[in-house]
């Protein structure tokens, strides 16, 4: 095959450091932009971004040529770094070490992007922490 084919969608969660209900409604916005910006210079075209104050939801397109481990640095870098230099809230804001990114196959993009879409009402009936160990199970990354 002369020409190389990648299309890898990437589910990716990351949440403030110690779960900090940090990221409200007066500031969500920017702070979606500016990781969206991020994912658009690191060649990842977004799908969408969405969460709580704790925590974030990305659906985007991995580029190619980059690691999801240097993608995750540096968009969670850049938008710590954005939010303390802008004074967006009072204290200084970090993200956790972490983070979960899950590939996604074109039949569930749809799936994923409602899902995310609609954070708000699934937090209602869901806490972040039951939310993530379900991850965990359905993805096998611990033992139960």
């Amino acid at each position: 095959m002369p020409q190389s084919y990648c299309k890898i969608w990437i589910h990716a969660i990351w949440a403030t450091k110690l779960r900090a209900e940090l990221i409200d409604f007066s500031i969500e916005k920017i702070v979606y932009d500016y990781i969206y910006q991020e994912l658009v210079e690191l060649g990842c075209p977004v799908r969408i971004i969405n969460g709580m104050p704790d925590h974030v939801h990305a659906l985007f397109l991995l580029n190619p040529n980059k690691s999801i481990a240097d993608v995750m640095k540096q968009i969670k870098g850049s938008s710590s770094h954005s939010i303390n230099g802008n004074d967006l809230i009072l204290e200084k804001f970090a993200w956790q070490s972490g983070y979960a990114a899950y590939s996604v196959s074109e039949s569930q993009v749809e799936k994923v992007f409602e899902y995310i879409k609609n954070q708000k009402a699934h937090h209602l009936k869901q806490s972040f922490q039951e939310e993530f160990d379900t991850y965990v199970r359905i993805y096998g990354l611990l033992e139960d």
